[in-house]
């Protein structure tokens, strides 16, 4: 296993632990590594039912990360009005969307290639 695959297994681990202590809803882990021309190797997708949540969610990430690996975002783009939200960590995209915003653009359909990973909520 590569360094790489390392650090985004480890920041993989984290952005899942932040999204899970604030309760964030059908989460899926997107493997794009053997889609050629790729933006990222992976994307994590989540939802939240408000607003409110969705931002808790993306401040739990940031701070799950940060706090553990001592690393943030590239760029984080959606925050104000928080229907869809893109964390970019580089090899490792988040998008945490309210669930009528992600039932609309249905981003793992786009990405039918992609290897699946759906994680089960604890709660």
């Amino acid at each position: 296993m590569s360094k790489k695959e390392t650090n985004s297994d480890q920041l993989i681990a984290h952005i899942i632990k932040g999204i899970e202590e604030v309760k964030g809803n059908d989460i899926d882990i997107l493997d794009l590594r053997e889609i050629e021309n790729t933006v990222c190797d992976y994307f994590i997708i989540c939802n939240g039912t408000s607003n409110t949540q969705v931002n808790a969610i993306v401040n739990s990430v940031q701070k799950s990360v940060s706090k553990n690996l001592k690393d943030k975002p590239w760029h984080i783009e959606g925050s104000e009005n928080a229907e869809w939200v893109l964390m970019d960590y580089v090899n490792v995209v988040v998008h945490v969307f309210q669930k009528h915003i992600r039932e609309f653009y249905d981003i793992e359909s786009l990405w039918g290639d992609a290897k699946i990973t759906s994680i089960e909520s604890s709660y």
